[in-house]
C-alpha cells in the first residue's frame, strides 16, 4: 500500500506534530493514528474492497476518522455531500448498489457529479492521483514547518479532500472548520496562525464584505471552485490578500492550473493561471482539455481512461502567450452558484416529478455574490400545484444549492426545430416576466 496516505505511516513520521485542529482541541498524529485504528476495527466488517463505503462527507473529526480508516485498510469512501436531502442520498446510494464491482484496487474515494444527462457519474479517483496531485500543489506552494491549512470546505468536495489528503501527504497540519461562517473563519485564521486557506469566490466575497484584511502569517487564498470576476480580485488586492486563482475538476483530483506563488499580491494578469507541473493543459476549438498523473480512473461503470489520453472537460477556454489559462465559461449548461455546481436536467427531473407540473426548463441567472442562482420555467396545472408549493416540494427534493430561487409560470417552454428544449432561450423568459412585474 502506498504510505502516503497512511496515517499510521504519518504517525510514525511525525508522531507529535500536530495533524489536526478542530476548536480548541488539537490532535497528533499520533492521536488521530491510534482513533483511526479503532474505527479501522470497528469498520472491518463493515467493508468490502470492491465497493466504496458510503460517508456523508461532513466537516467532522469523525468523518476525517472515517476516511482515514479506509485509506489506512485500503479502502475507499463514497463521499455524499451533507447538504443532499435524504431523497438525494437514498438515491445515490441505490445507483451505487446497481453500479456493482468498482474494479479499481487502489481507489482513494469516489465522488459523484452530476452528469449533463441528469444522471449521476461517480468519478473513481486513485490513490497515485491524489500523490501527484499533491505533488503538482507543493511545487508551486511549497510547504512551511509551522503550515496549518483551513479546511471549511465540505469534504465532500473534491476542493475539500484534497486538503486533508494533501496535509496528510506532507505530514502537516489540518484546521476542520464545521464549514463557512465569515466571522468563524476569521477568528480562526487569527486563532490558530492560519497559514493556508481554500475558498470559493462567494466566500472571499462574503470575509471581504465584513472588512477582513489578511494577518501576516496568512501566505495563500487559493480561489477556486467558481469564475473569480475582476471586482473581486480588486478588492483581495487592495486588502493585500494573497490569492492564489485556481481552475481544477473533480475528476483530476482538484487542481490543475495555479497562479504562480509569487504572484499571489496580485493573480489578475494571469487568469486561471498556468498548469501545474505534470499536468497537460491544451484547448482544441475553445475546448480545454487535461490530462497527467492527476486524471481519475474512469467514471464507475464506464470504460477506462487510457493513461496519456487527453480528457475533455467540457468547458471553454484559451491559453496565453505565456501559457495562462483563461477560462471562458464551465461545462455547458451548467449552473455555477456559490462554487456549487448545478446540472439544469437534474432539477428539471426533480421539478417533473412534482404533482401538477408539466414540463420544466432551469437556467441560471447571474449573480454578483452568488456568481449564478437558479431559476426555472415551469408549466403547471393550476388546479393541482402552485409556485408556493413548487418551493415547499424543492426544500424536501434538492441540496439547498440546487434548489430554484425563482420560479416563472409559463404556458409552454420554448423548443428548437428539432423539439429539442431551448435552454438559450429560457432566460428571455425571466427577463419578460420581469416586465409583466414592472420589475
Amino acid at each position: 500500500m502506498n504510505e502516503l496516505l497512511s496515517i499510521v505511516a504519518a504517525a510514525r513520521d511525525r508522531p507529535h506534530a500536530p495533524a489536526l485542529r478542530c476548536g480548541e482541541r488539537t490532535w497528533t498524529f499520533r492521536d488521530l493514528a491510534a482513533m483511526a485504528r479503532r474505527r479501522a476495527d470497528a469498520l472491518s466488517n463493515e467493508i468490502a474492497r470492491d465497493r466504496p463505503y458510503a460517508l456523508v462527507g461532513s466537516n467532522t473529526l469523525e468523518t476525517v476518522l472515517t476516511i482515514y480508516a479506509l485509506w489506512e485498510i485500503g479502502a475507499a469512501p463514497l463521499l455524499l455531500h451533507p447538504r443532499l436531502t435524504r431523497h438525494e442520498r437514498d438515491a445515490l446510494r441505490v445507483n451505487a448498489d446497481q453500479n456493482g464491482r468498482m474494479d479499481v484496487p487502489a481507489a482513494a474515494a469516489v465522488l459523484y457529479t452530476s452528469g449533463t444527462t441528469g444522471i449521476p457519474r461517480a468519478a473513481i479517483l486513485a490513490r497515485d492521483a491524489f500523490a501527484a496531485s499533491a505533488a503538482a500543489n507543493a511545487a508551486n506552494l511549497g510547504w512551511r514547518d509551522d503550515d496549518c491549512w483551513l479546511l471549511c470546505m465540505p469534504l465532500a468536495h473534491v476542493g475539500g479532500l484534497s486538503i486533508l489528503s494533501r496535509c496528510l501527504i506532507a505530514r502537516t497540519c489540518v484546521s476542520l472548520a464545521p464549514g463557512f461562517d465569515a466571522i468563524g473563519v476569521m477568528a480562526t485564521v487569527n486563532a490558530q496562525r492560519v497559514t493556508l486557506v481554500s475558498l470559493v469566490p462567494t466566500m472571499l466575497a462574503h470575509l471581504l464584505d465584513r472588512g477582513w484584511s489578511a494577518p501576516s502569517h496568512l501566505r495563500a487564498v487559493l480561489l477556486g471552485g467558481a469564475h473569480a470576476g475582476a471586482r473581486l480580485l480588486d478588492r483581495a488586492v487592495e486588502r493585500h490578500i494573497p490569492v492564489l486563482v485556481t481552475y481544477g475538476l473533480t475528476e483530476t483530483c482538484s487542481q490543475v492550473t495555479t497562479t504562480p506563488y509569487e504572484e499571489r499580491h496580485d493573480p489578475r494578469p494571469y487568469g486561471a493561471g498556468m498548469p501545474l507541473p505534470g499536468i497537460g493543459v491544451r484547448v482544441r476549438d475553445s475546448h480545454i482539455e487535461v490530462q497527467g498523473a492527476v486524471m481519475m480512473e474512469r467514471y464507475w461503470t464506464e470504460p477506462r481512461l487510457a493513461r496519456g489520453d487527453w480528457f475533455a472537460t467540457g468547458d471553454l477556454g484559451s491559453i496565453d502567450a505565456r501559457g495562462c489559462l483563461h477560462v471562458h465559461a464551465r461545462r455547458n449548461d451548467v449552473i455555477v452558484t456559490g462554487g456549487e455546481n448545478v446540472y439544469p436536467v437534474e432539477v428539471e427531473n426533480a421539478l417533473e416529478a412534482c404533482p401538477g407540473v408539466t414540463a420544466a426548463g432551469v437556467f441560471g441567472i447571474d449573480d454578483e455574490l452568488w456568481g449564478q442562482t437558479v431559476a426555472a420555467a415551469v408549466v403547471i396545472d393550476p388546479e393541482v400545484t402552485s409556485e408556493a408549493h413548487l418551493h415547499d416540494y424543492v426544500r424536501t427534493h434538492l441540496a439547498p444549492h440546487k434548489q430554484p430561487r425563482r420560479f416563472v409560470l409559463v404556458a409552454d417552454l420554448p423548443h428548437t426545430r428539432a423539439g429539442k428544449l431551448d435552454r438559450a432561450a429560457l432566460p428571455r423568459l425571466a427577463r419578460v416576466d420581469d416586465m409583466l412585474l414592472g420589475i
